[in-house]
């Protein structure tokens, strides 16, 4: 199933594809002649023969287990399919979902995203535009990694995107790329991504330009239980968004040291809202009076005795500026402003000592967080803060490969966080292990905690106004929550997979409406519950039909209970059973040919989100890819996400005198159409990322 740049709603599976190799072997020497008819001849008879055609077949391993680490090659997987880069790809993965527009891996808490092993401080949204503009073609495999090690310096999942390295030979490489897409509007992006290596360095630029059109609608149905008597406040809400993106990811290498910077400037942002209901006509309009800016640059040193350092710095700026009107009358008029720096430095020491490895290292992270919020009306307080934040880490990690089958990676992190009068202490403990006599058999057990923050914006407790009912408001109160996760894979074959998962978060935040029982408002606010609890099996099986179909199906089905003993003031508990499957097909007229369809189909059951329920999805997506010009340079893909447009959640809550319904009608079908031209052989670069705190959008 396919993973587009920009999604709606609920989870995806990826999925594989049986790539096949074929051998011929012609045999025409007369040694080899007479070896094989040894038997049925005399040595005066023997003459010289030539054998027919041999057809040799074999299957490439899809997935290998090492040291907790799945090694997917997922180039092989998506070959055949409509896909140009490699957030595309991420969507083919075992196990990988599509949360809200966030990628997720089943069975895990969260997942970062590493390239070539190296963790980058850029936010989500400018990791995905860096993915979507780096080619397919540079992909090598990835990796998955549900506990990954200390030494990447991230706790929890992690899908490692492993790249193509050039070489002197090489010359200069590159792939350019355009294409548009019609959902309810129409958007359009293009990009350049070119590499070139000569005697020890390295130089990697990814450039993209985008201009965005989103739109979506929400009807809400709000009974509100106040004062002793219920009143049903309804409306119908259309929003629409708009943006340039203009986004540059550059690296330079010499030898062992490596220099890189990515940058996202995002202009001409326009958001507006239109509600009508119960309560009037409300029209909501977002501005920004300056581009917002994000730029990282990060120096990076790996010496040849086993030691890396390095450094970086990462600017964030956002203005932005809101006016509600009800019909003439402006009721809000507020200006929001943020302005981050965070600075990073890393020590890292590894020994290799025969079959062991033993490894330990140091980080810090200091963050400034200068955010305001004013009110020109209504009369009410708003903030300008200076957060500071800092956050140490020392780990100490070994691992091994043993001679019977068993080859681990175990660490143990110290870890201090300090934000204003909050200061926490935790140790985070990290194992993942292989087991296995031969490779058509693996077993792999994970388990990793890590401690999850919450976004700069929401720690100000600053309140954004949706309409004259609807606010959301900012936490101060809102705490960092530890999340657990333990896994059991086994792995068939290198291509099936099981995966048996034990989910456990504490103090675990999410936001969610609430009807207030003080004043007839809903407030969205994020708050932290009791826990969340996911217990659940995910078994992932390719299908192979001769050289004209394969496919993957996918089936995931897990319990999911979340609990809050005071949440506002109600509690719940809350649990269901939950399934989702899919299955995702790719269709070739012959080995070789040019052109490839697909077809993907997925569903996910009635579901839970903190005291609410989620209607049923389900959905079909379809693509052709056409490969074409001197060497297959050229590619052209077409695609159409969600067919019938029915991916569209419906989130009821009827519990404790909460009454409330949202229907969402979003424009989730989607058409795109991409073409792509590939000179001199191509093999680009990418970064990675951490769960994206950036934002006054909150």
């Amino acid at each position: 199933m396919r993973l587009p740049a920009l999604s709606n709603f609920a989870a995806r599976t990826s999925n594989q594809n049986i790539s096949i190799m074929r051998t011929k072997i012609y045999v025409l020497s007369a040694s080899a002649v007479i070896a094989a008819n040894a038997y049925a001849e005399s040595p005066d008879s023997v003459r010289s023969r030539q054998l027919d055609e041999i057809v040799v077949r074999g299957e490439r391993p899809q997935v290998k287990g090492h040291a907790g680490t799945m090694t997917v090659d997922l180039p092989s997987i998506v070959k055949d399919k409509p896909v140009t880069n490699v957030l595309e790809a991420l969507g083919y993965l075992p196990g990988v979902t599509d949360e809200n527009g966030m990628i997720g891996l089943a069975g895990a808490g969260s997942v970062t995203i590493l390239l070539n092993g190296e963790l980058s401080d850029m936010p989500v949204g400018n990791l995905y535009q860096l993915l979507y503009s780096t080619p397919i073609d540079r992909l090598k495999n990835v990796e998955v990694m549900y506990a990954a090690p200390a030494k990447y310096h991230v706790s929890g999942a992690v899908i490692n995107v492993v790249l193509k390295t050039p070489g002197p030979l090489d010359g200069l490489m590159g792939q350019a790329r355009a294409g548009g897409s019609q959902a309810h509007y129409a958007s359009f992006g293009t990009g350049l991504a070119a590499t070139y290596a000569v005697k020890d360095w390295v130089f990697d630029v990814n450039w993209s330009l985008s201009r965005t059109r989103s739109w979506n609608r929400e009807e809400t149905f709000s009974n509100h239980l106040f004062q002793g008597s219920r009143t049903m406040i309804e409306d119908d809400m259309r929003r629409a968004g708009s943006n340039w993106a203009n986004a540059v990811f550059a690296s330079v290498s010499y030898k062992a040291l490596k220099l890189t910077y990515n940058g996202q400037i995002i202009s001409g942002a326009k958001n507006e809202s239109l509600s009508s209901g119960t309560l009037g006509d409300f029209n909501n309009i977002y501005s920004y009076p300056s581009p917002t800016g994000y730029h990282n640059i990060a120096l990076r040193y790996a010496a040849p005795f086993g030691l890396t350092v390095g450094a970086d710095y990462t600017g964030y700026r956002e203005a932005r500026d809101q006016h509600l009107f009800s019909g003439q009358s402006e009721l809000v008029k507020a200006s929001n402003r943020q302005d981050i720096d965070r600075y990073r430095v890393y020590i890292d020491q590894e020994h290799r000592l025969g079959n062991w490895q033993l490894g330990y290292g140091v980080e810090y992270q200091h963050s400034d967080d200068r955010s305001r919020q004013s009110y020109s009306f209504p009369a009410q307080d708003g903030f300008d803060d200076a957060l500071r934040e800092d956050v140490g880490n020392a780990y100490v990690g070994t691992g091994a490969s043993l001679d019977w089958g068993l080859s681990f990676n175990a660490s143990a992190k110290a870890e201090y966080y300090h934000s204003g009068r909050n200061h926490n202490w935790n140790l985070v403990p990290q194992l993942g292990a292989s087991f296995s006599k031969t490779p058509k058999s693996i077993f792999q057990l994970s388990f990793t905690s890590q401690r999850v923050y919450p976004s700069y914006w929401e720690l100000h407790g600053g309140t954004a106004y949706i309409n004259d009912y609807a606010v959301i408001v900012g936490n101060p109160s809102l705490q960092p929550y530890m999340s657990y996760a333990g896994q059991l894979s086994y792995i068939f074959r290198q291509k099936y997979v099981a995966t048996f998962y034990v989910l456990y978060a504490d103090k675990y935040s999410v936001q969610l409406p609430y009807q207030s029982a003080e004043e007839l408002k809903l407030v969205y606010q994020t708050l932290n519950l009791d826990y969340s609890r996911t217990v659940g099996l995910q078994v992932n099986a390719p299908i192979d039909v001769g050289n004209v179909w394969n496919a993957t199906a996918t089936a995931n089905v897990f319990n999911k209970r979340e609990k809050a003993g005071r949440f506002h003031d109600i509690g719940f508990d809350n649990g269901k059973w939950i399934f989702f499957g899919s299955l995702a097909s790719t269709f070739r007229f012959a080995e070789g040919f040019p052109v490839s369809l697909s077809l993907d189909f997925s569903f996910i059951s009635r579901s839970i989100q903190g005291l609410g329920t989620l209607s049923p999805l389900w959905k079909v997506d379809a693509g052709v890819k056409w490969q074409f010009g001197k060497k297959r340079c050229c590619e052209l893909a077409l695609k159409c996400d969600d067919i019938f447009n029915t991916w569209n959640p419906d989130l009821r809550i009827n519990t404790s005198g909460q009454d409330f319904r949202l229907k969402v009608h979003d424009m989730t079908r989607s058409l795109m159409l991409t073409f792509v031209w590939k000179f001199n052989g191509f093999k680009p670069k990418d970064t990675s990322v951490d769960t994206s705190r950036f934002g006054t959008g909150k």
